[in-house]
């Protein structure tokens, strides 16, 4: 799968991406505060350390940011992550909340450095990976959206 991003966009993103690994703990950690405040109801689906969760969510987030000019090198892992996940309790709607605490965590950590532009490209970038992964996890659903478009 290409992603629809303009090579500027994949390089806004990558660029400030480098911002973010050296302060990835406190990002992690803000994005869980975050996303706990925006849909409480995920709290429990997250069973192990929160902090052992961070690391994992960094470690995907950067290998997703390393594939975007190749998205299919990381879609079908995190096709088979969301189908997992569907297992844990996840719903779709929580795929919302999900990008909007990247977002805002993003905003929080990176400061200036998230341009309206940089904004626009993390949304498309994550729009793209969270699409793929709700149509894999939840087929019923992707194929009446599809029907209705």
């Amino acid at each position: 799968m290409k992603v629809l991003m303009s090579p500027q966009q994949i390089v806004l993103v990558r660029s400030t991406w480098q911002q973010v690994l050296p302060i990835k703990a406190a990002a992690a950690d803000l994005f869980y505060g975050r996303l706990f405040e925006l849909a409480p109801d995920t709290r429990p689906l997250f069973k192990r350390d929160i902090h052992a969760q961070g690391a994992m969510l960094m470690a995907t987030l950067d290998a997703v940011v390393r594939s975007l000019h190749d998205l299919g090198a990381v879609l079908p892992t995190a096709q088979q992550l969301a189908r997992r996940h569907v297992g844990y309790g996840v719903q779709p709607q929580h795929y919302d909340s999900v990008g909007t605490a990247l977002i805002w965590t993003l905003e929080q950590g990176l400061g200036a450095a998230m341009t309206p532009a940089a904004r626009e490209a993390w949304l498309l970038a994550y729009e793209t990976l969270a699409g793929a992964m709700k149509a894999a996890a939840y087929p019923a659903e992707a194929a009446d959206m599809q029907e209705a478009a």
